[in-house]
């Protein structure tokens, strides 16, 4: 043996890093879509519709880069309390997400987007562990 042995270098930065990135993407789709959720093609929530098909895209790619269940949750956790809070009405009587058809899809129909994909993602762990 010709060699020097390296010190593993510990790796929980790393995955710190990763899982706060997931935590922001969340946040910052549940922010963006906060504001544009009411945008409709005659009386479809069309942009309701299609921010609960990318929070639940972002969950379940971000469970599948992960190999964990975490992969799913941060992000999810990160729209939901953007996306809620910002439905949360302040002292002047303001509501930036309205109990509108458009509101009730995007913040139901989010959190379903949420809950399938952490779902999604057990399944995907335990499959992912049995292929080795």
């Amino acid at each position: 043996m010709s060699g020097t042995t390296r010190k593993r270098e510990p790796q929980w930065p790393i995955s710190v890093g990763v899982y706060g990135v997931l935590f922001l993407c969340g946040a910052v789709q549940g922010l963006i879509g906060s504001f544009q959720y009411s945008r409709a093609a005659g009386s479809v929530p069309v942009a309701a519709l299609v921010c609960c098909a990318v929070i639940l895209a972002t969950c379940v790619l971000g469970a599948w880069a992960t190999r964990s269940v975490s992969g799913a949750v941060l992000p999810g956790i990160g729209w939901i309390l953007t996306s809620f809070v910002l439905s949360m009405p302040v002292s002047n009587g303001s509501v930036i997400i309205t109990s509108t058809k458009a509101g009730e899809w995007y913040l139901y129909g989010g959190t379903l987007s949420v809950a399938a994909a952490v779902v999604a993602s057990f399944v995907g762990v335990a499959h992912w562990s049995r292929r080795g």
